[in-house]
């Protein structure tokens, strides 16, 4: 290695390993690097005994500020403003986050084993042992978003429905699934299969977040700082990062400014950013023309632009049980919010069943249970509030698309000649 030395364990701590693990030593400092199987009771316990040795003074760990929040917090959803979350237009990640969640859940009861053991066990004997604890992998949400950006726009729709669909299903997960789940963690697994053959996914999904912890361990554990710290990661990123140790650690200037650029997410695109103002403009000068050709056509456009966007989001708002008053709210909402776009008819609709329905002490105790089944995101009144607010954009969507085209062929077609 340039500047740094790698063994394979340390003589004192021979035995201590059940799994994959590599030692590399730069500038005066010990990284041990102990690669753990997600859901594996040997791990968390390899994790327990080489911090109670004594030999350790920091511990690293494979997680990002939100994950270690919901671990230390399992109830953290229900202390957050479920109408911020839709306001701040996050209710898609809540739901897929909830949805992994619920595959997490389902490999629990299938294995006996709690996904995530091997970093429970890690918290709690820093904390016990007053240890420095380092959070050193990315965020979930820009994992996923840098996934989103980087894969063609014509996979993206069967990519995420293929991945709500499998954690959502109430199938038994193979042992396969359990055993990959063994190299990486509830993410990588599930995307693994398009994954391996898929550069644009394993880039941001695999080697993006190899990068990403080194630097982190360069920030906050540089060489010097610690004399051996002990670094917590799923297997399947042993090898990325051990090659990213035989290069120099960069210093924390410079590590801090590569970990901004793995942070970034790229904007949307300027057409993007101004289709939905386009579309409105397009619609408008629809009505606009409909009328100076004859004030018949105007209001047919009218009634039919109403009728199409409004019934399509009630029944999209039907579909997820929403309260009658949400479903009529959403039809009479629907058509005005497909103008303006800076306000939904999710959002709408949201708010007007968070009103109606707010989610009670139960719905937050039990919505990490009810959602391992299919029939419980309905039952919920959290994670049916999601649904809601997913369905009535997908609603509303729909009907401005086919309202849209039904304006134009109304205007362009054999009959406007007549």
């Amino acid at each position: 290695m340039t500047d740094s030395q790698e063994s394979m364990t340390d003589p004192r701590q021979e035995g201590a390993f059940s799994g994959p693990h590599r030692v590399v030593e730069v500038g005066g400092t010990r990284y041990t690097l102990l690669g753990t199987a997600h859901v594996s009771a040997e791990s968390a316990e390899d994790v327990r005994r080489l911090i109670r040795s004594g030999d350790f003074d920091a511990v690293a760990v494979e997680l990002c500020d939100a994950r270690h929040h919901n671990l230390s917090n399992p109830d953290a959803l229900a202390q957050q403003d479920l109408f911020e979350i839709f306001r701040r237009g996050k209710a898609g990640m809540v739901a897929a986050n909830l949805a992994l969640g619920a595959f997490q859940q389902r490999v629990a009861e299938q294995s006996g084993i709690e996904p995530g053991a091997e970093m429970r066990a890690a918290l709690e004997e820093a904390r016990h042992h007053d240890l420095p604890l380092l959070l050193i992998d990315r965020d979930v949400g820009i994992t996923l978003k840098r996934i989103y950006a980087n894969v063609p726009w014509w996979q993206r729709m069967s990519l995420f429905t293929g991945l709500l669909g499998s954690v959502m299903s109430r199938q038994e997960i193979k042992p396969e699934e359990i055993e990959r789940l063994k190299e990486g963690d509830v993410l990588e697994s599930t995307f693994s299969e398009f994954a391996a053959e898929s550069e644009t996914l394993y880039t941001p999904l695999i080697a993006e977040r190899d990068r990403y912890m080194v630097l982190r361990l360069a920030e906050q554990a540089p060489p010097g700082r610690y004399r051996n710290v002990l670094v917590v990661i799923g297997a399947g990123h042993m090898k990325g990062m051990v090659e990213h140790f035989d290069a120099p650690l960069p210093a924390e200037p410079e590590a801090e400014a590569e970990r901004h650029t793995l942070e970034a997410t790229p904007p949307p695109s300027k057409l993007w950013r101004a289709l939905p103002w386009l579309i409105t403009a397009l619609v408008l000068t629809g009505f606009v023309i409909g009328f100076s050709r004859n004030t018949d056509l105007g209001w047919q456009l009218v009634v039919e632009w109403f009728l199409i966007n409004g019934v399509l989001s009630g029944v999209a708002t039907l579909a997820a049980l929403a309260h009658p008053i949400t479903v009529v709210a959403t039809m009479f909402a629907a058509p005005l919010t497909s103008l303006n776009p800076t306000i939904g008819a999710g959002f709408v609709a949201a708010g007007v069943e968070l009103w109606l329905r707010k989610p009670k002490v139960r719905d937050f105790s039990m919505l990490r249970h009810d959602v391992t089944e299919l029939k419980g995101w309905w039952r919920n009144r959290v994670s049916r509030t999601l649904l809601v607010f997913l369905f009535a954009t997908l609603g509303s969507a729909a009907g401005t698309w086919i309202a849209g085209f039904r304006i134009a062929g109304a205007l362009l077609g054999p009959a406007a000649s007549g």
